[in-house]
């Protein structure tokens, strides 16, 4: 057999192997960008995550991973859950740094519903770190998703200040739940005399480039700063990229850098833990978020806000990235270990 006819021959017996690897890889879609490794520890959790979920990776400046899985899109705004906690402490610092606001003020300075049931002396850091010593509910998805019967957050407060009994005093005791950071947004507020969604999509969301984010009210409920938001992956990866570049995005100022600092160090490190989120089991707290690692200082170096959601939120100040993995708002059956899993996975392959 001649040396053509050999060529020929060879050529066409690989052809359909060529045609089955090429069916097998098909094109990701513009825009979306893959690490084999993380798509692969992601597909075999696929079941837990609830089939339908997207994750980016932010580092040095860009986003190095951007994945979508079912039809989960990274540009979809699904319900955050507690993920809110993070957004509203960043709303506050913006207030704490035009000097309208301290963390250490008094709420009965401004709620005097507050100060008539004995209320008045609790602080907006109490509130920001669960320490507030009010009676709570338990968060449950259950809760998560079932409609309030307040209005606004003013009805709300109110509510909760004269209904809600004092369980402790503030600062002793660490109790996870969703009051705490409503009571802060209804003090936004009062400063500024406009709702908490404004507030966010002017101070937070207009700087970051949010275009799917927000805490709006359907008129069956109150706007929700402790898990009501809703984003998308797109937009809660730029927050997040802001925190890790202490305070900067795309070259504005949107944070000082002392704001993130202090959002992202331990908070009421005395208090009593009285309950905490399975998911966070054993982590600090900060300003609406919890530190999984810290230095000597109580500085967070892994910091996450992990939401019964699904929505699973986290920056590595000490290696140099952020990550968000966002999923469907019905699938509220996370395991913490998956995502620990995930999160090793992640820093093995973009080292």
């Amino acid at each position: 057999m001649s040396n053509l006819l050999k060529t020929l021959f060879f050529s066409l017996a690989l052809a359909p192997s060529a045609n089955i690897l090429a069916q097998a890889k098909p094109k990701l879609r513009a825009g979306l960008i893959d690490i084999p490794a993380i798509t692969s520890v992601l597909e075999k959790n696929s079941k837990d995550l609830g089939t339908d979920f997207a994750m980016i990776i932010y580092k040095d400046g860009k986003d190095i991973y951007k994945r979508e899985f079912g039809e989960m899109k990274t540009t979809q705004q699904e319900n955050i859950g507690a993920a809110s906690q993070w957004l509203t402490a960043a709303l506050v610092m913006t207030f704490v740094e035009e000097g309208k606001i301290s963390l250490d003020d008094r709420l009965g300075d401004y709620i005097p519903a507050l100060e008539s049931y004995s209320k008045g002396y609790i602080t907006l850091r109490h509130c920001l770190t669960h320490t507030t010593g009010i009676e709570t509910d338990l968060p449950s998805f259950r809760a998560a998703i079932k409609k309030k019967k307040y209005n606004t957050l003013e009805e709300e407060v109110n509510a909760i200040a004269k209904d809600r009994n004092l369980k402790s005093k503030q600062g002793t005791e660490f109790y996870y739940g969703n009051i705490g950071h409503n009571i802060a947004g209804r003090v936004l507020e009062i400063i500024s005399k406009k709702n908490f969604d404004r507030l966010v999509r002017d101070r937070i969301g207009k700087h970051l480039g949010f275009k799917r984010t927000n805490f709006m009210s359907d008129d069956a409920y109150a706007e929700n700063p402790s898990g009501g938001g809703k984003s998308s992956a797109e937009d809660y990866i730029k927050f997040l990229a802001m925190l890790l570049n202490k305070g900067q995005f795309n070259g504005k100022q949107v944070l000082t850098e002392r704001s993130v600092n202090e959002i992202l160090k331990l908070q009421a490190a005395d208090a009593k833990i009285v309950y905490t989120s399975p998911l966070s089991q054993g982590n600090s707290y900060g300003l609406g978020c919890w530190i999984e690692e810290k230095d000597a200082e109580g500085n967070g170096i892994l910091v996450n806000c992990p939401g019964i959601s699904g929505t699973w939120p986290w920056i590595h100040r000490g290696k140099g990235y952020a990550a968000v993995v966002f999923t469907k708002s019905d699938s509220p059956d996370q395991k913490r270990t998956i995502f620990e899993e995930i999160r090793q996975v992640v820093e093995q392959s973009i080292q």
